[in-house]
């Protein structure tokens, strides 16, 4: 009998397979080890930016910076990178005005308990910190039209600033190709309207829409060029082991920076696909499975190598619920096939905030079932939104032997927000 731990939450929990159905365990390589400290390697990237000069250099003269930062749903090491970023804006300006935008998407707002997690005290009390609001229409202004023929429309500081820069993390993602560079924007600090247009049912369901696809990717085109009409100076990204903790980082230009950062991402992160009766994965821990809203992107790994049929168990915590309002209603009213048919009239300049991830799962259960590991959730509630409740990985494993056999074959991606199955 095999045990494999699974994040989950803060820490992680088990499921032991037995050897003759185990016939596969996908991780990706990020385990690997710098000599470098996390500084040192975020230090060095600002040292030698790509396609860009040096922040310092950018900062000189410029008197009202924006810095934009991610959410409490994201795991940017903002106690690192942001003291850094803050200490080489001010060694080019040191009477620059400095504002921290966070980008909270169309997620709720960041607390200033969940700021002071992030970031710590000293930048919660001593800095300027704005929460984006993707509803606020006074804090908004249109820019252009997208090419996808999206209307654009951003939070203004982004377009009343003298140096734009952005911060995130690289990782596999689910319809954008890949996380971290443009997305600080869009969705980043976008509105509602724009958002859900970018994520319509249409963009969605277009067959380059999912992980680890940059080009022809329409979801993802329309992101980088609403991040060069605002004109984004410079990015930082950092890449992450499965401790959170920063083994690489890229500096510099939006566009270029961004590449290069997502093909060392993709050299860790790349397996090829095994197919499995059963494929276990989980959504990667905190902050990630807080709710079932974000779990799609585990689950669109394990359909990868789920076959015509598999059996999918989705290890999530969602104690935070099953997400924002839209989702709750919508992944609860019918059946799969039924919500599909909802989604699929919806014209994308109509979309609902939050359907793109209703539209995932939903597809998903036409061809597999869902089996949702979590404490948190009423079991009622789960079985309402179309999955299967179980209360530990290794519940939900007797339930699909139940489904597909004792003899059945299974895979276990330990992260599934950390991989790409190819």
């Amino acid at each position: 009998m095999q045990e494999i731990r699974l994040p989950y939450a803060r820490g992680s929990v088990a499921i032991h397979v037995a050897e003759q159905n185990l016939k596969a365990v996908l991780t990706n390589n990020c385990q690997t080890r710098q000599s470098q400290s996390q500084e040192d390697i975020i230090r060095s990237s600002l040292a030698n930016p790509i396609q860009s000069q040096p922040l310092e250099t950018l900062a000189k003269g410029k008197e009202k910076v924006l810095l934009v930062t991610s959410d409490h749903t994201r795991a940017v090491p903002s106690k690192l990178t942001l003291p850094i970023l803050l200490s080489e804006i001010r060694r080019g300006n040191p009477d620059a005005e400095i504002t921290i935008l966070i980008a909270t998407g169309l997620h709720r707002p960041t607390t200033q308990e969940e700021q002071r997690k992030m970031f710590g005290d000293a930048i919660v009390d001593q800095e300027r910190i704005v929460v984006h609001n993707a509803f606020d229409e006074d804090s908004l202004q249109y820019v252009c039209t997208l090419p996808s023929g999206s209307e654009f429309s951003v939070n203004k500081l982004a377009l009343e600033t003298d140096l734009l820069v952005c911060e995130g993390f690289i990782e596999p993602h689910f319809f954008a190709g890949f996380s971290g560079g443009r997305k600080s924007i869009l969705p980043g600090i976008a509105s509602a309207v724009t958002v859900n247009e970018n994520h319509s049912y249409k963009a969605i369901a277009h067959p380059c829409s999912r992980a680890g696809i940059l080009d022809g990717n329409v979801i993802s085109q329309d992101m980088l060029f609403a991040a060069k009409k605002v004109r984004v100076d410079f990015i930082l990204n950092v890449a992450l082991d499965e401790e959170k903790r920063v083994i690489a980082a890229f500096a510099g230009d939006v566009d270029e920076a961004h590449r290069v950062g997502c093909e060392y991402v993709r050299s860790l992160a790349q397996v090829p696909a095994v197919t499995g009766d059963i494929v276990v994965t989980s959504n990667g821990g905190y902050p990630l499975d807080q709710n079932l809203y974000q779990a799609p992107k585990a689950a669109s790994t394990a359909q990868a190598c789920a076959g015509e049929d598999g059996v999918i168990i989705l290890v999530a915590s969602c104690c935070d619920g099953l997400g924002g309002t839209n989702f709750e209603k919508m992944i609860q009213m019918g059946t799969p096939a039924e919500i599909q048919a909802y989604l699929s009239r919806i014209p994308p300049k109509e979309s609902i905030s939050e359907q793109w991830c209703v539209q995932i799962f939903t597809q998903m259960l036409l061809k597999h079932p869902i089996i949702l590991v979590t404490d948190s959730l009423d079991p009622e509630l789960v079985k309402r939104a179309n999955m299967i409740p179980a209360k530990s990985p290794d519940e939900a494993l007797e339930i699909a032997y139940g489904i597909k056999g004792r003899d059945a074959s299974v895979v276990v991606i330990p992260d599934g927000v950390s991989v790409i199955a190819e």
